[in-house]
């Protein structure tokens, strides 16, 4: 845990510096449902490891479908959670022709219905489809180590050619976790963000 801390952030003057992860569409599964899309034998397999420790992508791909359209090769990433979520961004929800909510993850009540295709089965995933907020994912302790305690969101400046203002990033904190903000990728190439980049909270 300590090496997460010690790369959490730092400061520049009187700003802090936080960097970004930009997320693509991708999708969280509970067990029922995965077993049903992949099968009672399928393991989740391991491509690559996420900066959130614990975390992965998974080698496991699914199609999301709806009356309008469909996008396969949709990402699984591990591991399973006690609910399932299809995180998409806007200019995705136009193709699949549905008006996702933008949500904290696993706040899902009246969000919208997708089917999803795998290799084993079929799912009507019902209320799982959200596009998510922006967020920051910190620890407990950090929110008061940094000023923030108390704070539901802040706001985020981004420099660069395309900078700008960020409102509305959600404060995330929960344990075994590593400090970065995460964009979907309709925020990230408004910005010309990439993974990796330095951004300022204010």
């Amino acid at each position: 845990m300590e090496k997460y801390k010690k790369l959490c952030y730092t400061y520049y003057g009187d700003i802090m510096k936080v960097s970004v992860g930009v997320s693509n569409r991708h999708i969280h599964l509970k067990e029922e449902h995965f077993k049903i899309l992949f099968g009672e034998d399928y393991k989740l397999e391991v491509a690559k490891k996420l900066t959130q420790p614990g975390q992965f992508a998974s080698t496991a791909l699914l199609t999301i479908k709806t009356d309008k359209s469909e996008i396969s090769n949709v990402r699984v990433l591990g591991p399973l959670r006690s609910y399932t979520q299809v995180e998409i961004s806007k200019t995705d929800s136009y193709k699949l022709g549905i008006n996702p909510p933008v949500r904290n993850s696993g706040d899902l009540k009246d969000s919208e219905t997708v089917t999803l295709i795998g290799p084993n089965g079929v799912l009507e995933a019902k209320e799982s489809c959200i596009i998510a907020t922006r967020h920051i994912h910190l620890l407990p302790e950090q929110m008061k180590e940094y000023g923030l305690e108390g704070m539901e969101k802040v706001n985020v400046r981004i420099n660069g050619e395309k900078g700008g203002i960020i409102e509305n990033v959600y404060l995330r904190p929960a344990e075994n976790s590593y400090f970065e903000m995460h964009l979907d990728t309709d925020d990230a190439n408004a910005h010309l963000i990439k993974n990796g980049d330095i951004v300022d909270i204010l």
